[in-house]
């Protein structure tokens, strides 16, 4: 692999072969506990009425509960991409869910249970990710959970971008399974010289559809939750940490151990429903589809709660930030119900769209005698800003606070540190003029600038004021012509086209 440079304000180039490892003093560890497909209002502490979340919501009461925190973009894969890569979905590669199956990528779901290769587009090797660069900076680093960042054996798997310890999904097609067939692991500690494949023995002796599944015992989310939680064990203080917990709940399928966390939930419901599966095998038939969902992030929740635990255990607590998120907004599929649980928290749209309730996230910090105990902030951010904030706390200093450079190729970077914020310092904070997003599978595009959002969805934009509109739900783009010609301005100078994954532009005659 080629040495990656990094595109900076100025047009200073840096390679990243030639930097030099920060001093390991006052460096926090870091963990990000990314969960999957929760929306905005699924906790307690944002307002969930039906849903216990006592370790997150005691996350927020020791620590900074963020109210407009943004994903990267309304799915997995390229929500995930802005928070490696540093940029927004009009400049980075991976801009959806490009499936890589056997054969070719229309190979059916469930027609070949081994799966030769599986996996995301990968990420674009000449541009440098979030744990290559903490690995320069000489961070340990573990990833437990969804990779999404590239296929088996392609030019972008955990062992190839700075991970020393990897265990979970590579593929996150895969990962709607909770039993599945096989994870993947990746551990420099044992010797691996590149991600393999583990086979889930116990599983594979039942069906993968069917009445049969439930009783496959190798359950994948407890399984990553024991290898993160032994990997934080084996973590000595001597040299920083960076821990990404990309736990799989509460994605669909709605699929659990039949234990006291689920339990708990059944009956609890006046009205539960059932489900009864959907085409072509993807997730198979649930009962009590609002315990079950309640359960999953419940079960969720137990998992943070061991994490903060270990911790304190070993006495990392101190130095240690924690951040907590979801990677875009709730789903309705395998039998979930957002509109029940309100999980929207009162916000237009679920997953795969750029409406408010497709990438408005939870987004919580916790970092005792750092950050700020019991606060709210409203600040804006987005997963692009994640990139150039750890490597703020990581003490990088040759790092520019903001990596913009539109007038050259190549690399660039979109976020901005958010540290002066998380450490207290809100009138230190540099602030976005706008944020940005667009996804090709329902052909939007989404711009953010103060309280006005412009959705654009089939090259037709629509104008809304969040400060009297949150919902979204007054269009008033004729009334402002001069506001959407100033954000479709935004969008013809933020768009890169990309052969992947194309949207449409609006019409620059509309107002």
């Amino acid at each position: 692999m080629k040495s990656k440079s990094i595109l900076c304000s100025g047009a200073a180039i840096l390679s990243v072969s030639a930097l030099a490892a920060a001093p390991k003093c006052d460096r926090p560890n870091i963990i990000f506990i990314l969960c999957d497909d929760m929306g905005y209002g699924d906790l307690a502490c944002y307002g969930q009425k039906y849903i216990l979340t006592p370790n997150i919501d005691r996350m927020a009461e020791e620590g900074m509960r963020f109210t407009q925190a943004y994903a990267g973009s309304p799915v997995s894969a390229p929500s995930r991409a802005a928070i490696m890569t540093g940029q927004h979905s009009g400049h980075g590669h991976v801009r959806g869910n490009k499936e890589y199956w056997p054969g070719s990528p229309s190979v059916k779901y469930g027609e070949n249970d081994d799966y030769s290769t599986v996996g995301q587009e990968p990420y674009d090797p000449e541009h440098i990710i979030l744990p290559e660069i903490l690995k320069q900076n000489g961070y340990t680093t573990g990833m437990f959970g969804k990779w999404a960042g590239g296929y088996e054996s392609s030019c972008s798997t955990p062992d190839k971008r700075g991970i020393d310890e990897f265990y979970g999904y590579i593929c996150q097609f895969q990962a709607h399974l909770y039993y599945p067939n096989f994870l993947n692991r990746y551990s420099r500690s044992k010797g691996d010289t590149c991600t393999v494949r583990i086979t889930l023995e116990d599983n594979i002796g039942y069906p993968m559809y069917g009445d049969d599944y439930r009783k496959r015992p190798q359950y994948s989310a407890d399984l990553i939750h024991r290898e993160a939680l032994a990997w934080l064990d084996s973590q000595d203080g001597e040299e920083p940490f960076f821990g990404f917990f990309t736990y799989t709940l509460p994605h669909a399928e709605l699929a659990q151990p039949e234990d006291s966390i689920l339990q708990f939930y059944k009956g609890r419901f006046f009205e539960d429903k059932t489900w009864g599966g959907s085409e072509g095998n993807r997730y198979n038939p649930v009962e009590h589809t609002h315990a079950e969902f309640a359960a999953m992030i419940t079960r969720l929740d137990a998992y943070v709660g061991e994490i903060m635990a270990k911790l304190k255990e070993k006495g990392l607590d101190k130095n240690t930030l924690v951040l907590f998120s979801s990677d875009n907004g709730p789903h309705e599929e395998g039998g979930a119900d957002p509109e029940f649980f309100g999980r929207d928290g009162k916000l237009r749209g679920i997953k795969r769209q750029c409406y408010e309730g497709g990438i408005r996230v939870p987004f919580i910090a916790w970092w005792p005698g750092q950050v700020p105990a019991g606060t709210v902030n409203d600040h804006q951010l987005a997963f692009y800003d994640i990139l150039p904030t750890f490597c703020d706390l990581a003490g990088d200093r040759r790092f520019p606070k903001k990596y913009i450079n539109k007038d050259l190729e190549g690399d660039c970077f979109d976020g901005i540190s958010f540290a002066p914020t998380l450490l207290g310092n809100g009138e230190g904070q540099e602030k976005h003029g706008y944020l940005y997003w667009e996804f090709h599978e329902t052909d939007q595009i989404a711009v953010r600038m103060g309280d006005w959002k412009l959705v654009v969805i089939k090259g037709i934009p629509h104008l809304y004021d969040l400060a009297s509109d949150i919902h979204e739900d007054h269009d008033i783009s004729t009334e402002h012509p001069d506001i959407v010609k100033k954000m479709t301005d935004i969008i013809y100078r933020e768009h890169r086209e990309s052969e992947l994954f194309k949207v449409t532009l609006p019409d620059v005659t509309l107002p």
